[in-house]
């Protein structure tokens, strides 16, 4: 007679086993129509899983994370079992939950054309028509191998075969057709609705790895309604205008090669940007009263194992042995340089909070398939910061550098910001008496900020619990950018003290910090959040002067010097084209002001200014010009 506790407190009772479903038509008739997915005492199950003893259950429908999810991992199903029934022989393989839809990999020779999808769509909604039944079997091991096997899925026995033994063997039925799988799932295929639609294909390695086969890779996406959807491929549609690879290219901003794979090569106008954004930062640390120090890019590998990184991050880092035998390591973070900043000279508990920033270039492995643009790189340059501090101090320092963040993301153009708290990790490093107090330090500043904000379990830094900043840029996308962590193992790790006030020796705290994250990830972000049309002030080209034609070049190089007197970027454009042309190829690399410069303009000492994005033209006087755009060239909370 098993006790159901609901989310609101309120408790049914139930005189023989129930189900899911059960439970929600007692509940309410629409709510039984709505469920897709429960949860039981926080482990999700079916809807027809029974329960025997009591438990807290929790019903999701497609407004929850977890029902939506649910729908994408049988329209994952749906799909495969659709690509078996038009290609026979077709092995499939995996086929997860990922942001925003799904995908499966499949084993085939022939590969998937444009026409293939059309087909494979159409039929994954005739699955949905037939309303397949879904079901669970659990089966023992050895029965699942050789059943697979015989069926010709070599990648989904060899899969069983990885299964820990005394794991389940979950088996999921869709009508006939099934696949190994934990599960949970929609009642029916007919619970999946169809609203869904297959986006692309893509080459991927049979479980990661580039000595493995090559696999095809469908991906989809899928959503509670219609809207949802057409509003998803909406975003989509114009992210894909947005795509700073290409605006990069448009504006001549930056470049890739083969021969340095995940390395920027910055053009002229990428740099300005770079360092103008460095310079800013800058400028708001100073005024949090930041110490800029620069440590060196190659250390010893004894420091990487006294921190802990060799044996976390090894396998991300470059290293070279010197003719002496001696093994060095480019760094992949700045932490254990600053420390050793920090350990130079006595320290005393009036030097804390002690904040080092550095702007530090690290270098990370990453699998040539995972490198994109800007977005994911293997050379970066990291806003760090090392702020060293009490114990009693952590709280009051988070919250200072929370602020910070908020108010340097309000300057860009960002002002929706989520926070996002990791507490321990499995693996880590430290006793459990430092970890309680650093997580409860860090979750108190987190709730003092007032900020919405959400807890990931178990997915703090090896060495400390961590607060991640998600922004949203103008087309709703997430992006995690800054993040503070709290660190009471590293330190004492690598040897830093300072002299209490009872003149004993303290470990201090650590809080690792960035702002950005990766400098070059953020001007990704920036350049997609704006579409290329970057604000006034952070534009790395502002003003061009174009001359009508050769008569009037003394006269636009004259303007010109006036502007770069003033601290405007500007450039003067002498070359042998007509107007229309010059302003079609400076519209196009984004540049927000154009100066035309003609014979009324040299009589009346005046510009006529074009903006980006539109057709009006103004003349304006020189001088009113200058006053004008000197104040919208000021950073806005400096």
């Amino acid at each position: 007679m098993p006790n159901i506790k609901l989310p609101d407190g309120n408790t049914l009772a139930f005189d023989k086993k129930v189900t899911g479903l059960k439970i929600a038509e007692k509940i309410s008739k629409s709510l039984s129509k709505q469920a897709l997915v429960i949860s039981v005492d926080g482990n999700l199950r079916d809807l027809n899983f029974e329960i025997e003893n009591d438990c807290s259950v929790k019903i999701y429908t497609s407004r929850d994370k977890e029902g939506i999810e649910t729908i994408r991992h049988d329209t994952a199903h749906v799909l495969a079992m659709a690509v078996q029934e038009l290609f026979p022989g077709t092995q499939v393989t995996i086929g997860p939950v990922i942001d925003n839809g799904f995908y499966y990999d499949f084993a085939r020779k022939e590969t998937f054309t444009e026409e293939d999808l059309q087909k494979i769509e159409k039929k994954m909604k005739e699955i949905v028509e037939r309303d397949e039944q879904t079901h669970r079997e659990v089966w023992e091991r050895d029965k699942a191998i050789e059943h697979f096997k015989k069926a010709g899925e070599i990648y989904k026995a060899e899969i069983i075969k990885s299964i820990p033994k005394g794991e389940e063997v979950s088996i999921y039925f869709h009508g006939k057709w099934h696949d190994l799988c934990r599960g949970p799932h929609l009642t029916s295929t007919g619970k999946i609705g169809k609203y869904f639609k297959l986006m692309k294909v893509a080459g991927a390695y049979w479980r990661g790895d580039s000595k493995n086969e090559m696999l095809q890779r469908i991906y989809g996406t899928a959503w509670p309604s219609q809207k949802e959807l057409d509003e998803y491929l909406k975003r989509i549609e114009e992210a894909e205008k947005r795509d700073h690879r290409k605006l990069g290219k448009e504006m001549n901003l930056f470049h890739f090669r083969e021969e340095s794979p995940g390395s920027v090569f910055w053009h002229e106008k990428g740099w300005t940007l770079f360092q103008k954004l460095v310079e800013y930062m800058r400028n708001k640390q100073k005024q949090a009263g930041y110490k800029e120090i620069n440590t060196p890019e190659i250390l010893d590998r004894s420091l990487w194992e006294k921190s802990g990184h060799w044996e976390k991050f090894g396998q991300h880092m470059y290293t070279s042995t010197t003719p002496d035998e001696k093994i060095f390591a480019i760094k992949p973070m700045n932490c254990p340089g600053c420390l050793q900043v920090f350990n130079q000279g006595l320290k005393s508990y009036r030097d804390l909070p002690l904040k080092m920033s550095e702007f530090g270039k690290v270098h990370r492995y990453e699998p040539s398939g995972a490198l994109h643009g800007l977005m994911r790189v293997r050379a970066f340059t990291q806003d760090d910061a090392h702020i060293f501090c009490t114990e009693d101090q952590i709280t009051d320092e988070s919250l200072s550098v929370t602020n910070l963040i908020l108010d340097i993301y309000k300057d860009l153009g960002f002002s929706n910001v989520i926070l996002k708290y990791s507490d321990r990790p499995e693996i880590r490093v430290g006793n459990d008496k430092v970890w309680d107090k650093s997580e409860a330090a860090l979750l108190e500043a987190v709730k003092a900020s007032k900020l919405e904000y959400s807890i990931n379990k178990g997915e703090g830094a090896f060495y400390g619990p961590k607060i991640e900043f998600v922004l949203r840029d103008a087309i709703g996308r997430d992006w995690q950018c800054g993040t503070l962590q709290v660190d009471l193992n590293l330190p004492e790790r690598l040897g830093a003290s300072f002299v209490d006030k009872d003149g004993s020796k303290k470990i201090p705290v650590m809080l690792h910090r960035a702002l950005f994250g990766s400098l070059e990830r953020f001007i990704g972000i920036l350049i997609e959040n704006y579409a290329g049309k970057l604000p006034f002030w952070i534009n790395p080209l502002q003003v061009i002067v174009i001359p009508v034609s050769s008569e009037f070049d003394d006269y636009a190089k004259k303007i010109y010097n006036k502007i770069s007197s003033i601290g405007l970027n500007c450039e003067v454009d002498l070359k042998n084209h007509n107007l229309n042309y010059k302003i079609r190829e400076h519209s196009l690399s984004k540049v927000p002001i154009l100066l035309i410069c003609g014979k009324k303009e040299v009589d009346s000492n005046t510009v006529t200014i074009r903006q980006l994005d539109s057709t009006k033209q103004e003349n304006m006087e020189i001088k009113k010009f200058l006053e004008i755009y000197s104040a919208l060239n000021k950073v806005p909370s400096i």
